[in-house]
C-alpha cells in the first residue's frame, strides 16, 4: 500500500467525490463517464472500497435514499489522503491487452479465428477512438484542460492499437 494508505481505485473514488456526495451507482457512472477511457473500475471494486473508506473516516455515509441507496461524502481526512496520494510516485504502468495476449499464442489459432479477432479489435478501437475524441472535444469546450489531457492518452492508445493491428500477422 502506498504512503497515503489507499490504492488507486480508492483514490479514484476520493477524487470523484470532490464533485459532491454520490451513491455507489453514481460513483460507478461517474467513473465510467470520466475515467473509463484510460482507467477501468468494476462495480465490485467500487462497492468493496466504499465501506473501507468509511471505516477509515475518509468518507461519511449520508441518509439512505430510494431503494436503500447509500450516498457517500468526502471528509476532510479524505481530502488530505487524496492530496497525499496525488503527491506520491504513481509507479509503473500495468499493461493488460487481451488481443496482444492472444497474439502471443497466434500459432495456436485458426486463420479464421485470427481474422475475426483482429476484425473485432479493429472495430472496437475505431469506435472507442471516435468516442474518446468526442470526450476530448467536450472537455476542451468545458475548459477542463486536465481532463482533456488525460483523455488524450486514450486517443493515443487507440491510435497505437489501430496502427499495431494493421501490422499484426493475421493468418
Amino acid at each position: 500500500m502506498a504512503e497515503s494508505g489507499v490504492n488507486p481505485t480508492a483514490a479514484a473514488l476520493l477524487g470523484l467525490l470532490h464533485d459532491g456526495p454520490m451513491t455507489g451507482g453514481q460513483l460507478m457512472a461517474a467513473a465510467e463517464r470520466r475515467l473509463a477511457p484510460y482507467w477501468s473500475m468494476t462495480r465490485s471494486q467500487v462497492y468493496r472500497e466504499l465501506p473501507v473508506l468509511a471505516e477509515k473516516g475518509l468518507v461519511r455515509l449520508g441518509k439512505p435514499g430510494p431503494r436503500m441507496s447509500q450516498p457517500y461524502a468526502l471528509t476532510a481526512a479524505g481530502k488530505r489522503t487524496f492530496s497525499r496520494w496525488l503527491a506520491e510516485n504513481p509507479g509503473k504502468d500495468t499493461i493488460r491487452n487481451p488481443i496482444a495476449l492472444r497474439m502471443a499464442f497466434g500459432n495456436l489459432h485458426s486463420s479464421s479465428q485470427l481474422k475475426n479477432l483482429f476484425a473485432s479489435a479493429n472495430e472496437y478501437h475505431t469506435e472507442a477512438l471516435a468516442a474518446v475524441r468526442e470526450q476530448v472535444k467536450n472537455a476542451k469546450k468545458e475548459g477542463d484542460s486536465y481532463d482533456a489531457s488525460a483523455l488524450e492518452f486514450a486517443v493515443a492508445y487507440h491510435r497505437a492499437a489501430l496502427s499495431w493491428l494493421k501490422t499484426a500477422p493475421v493468418g
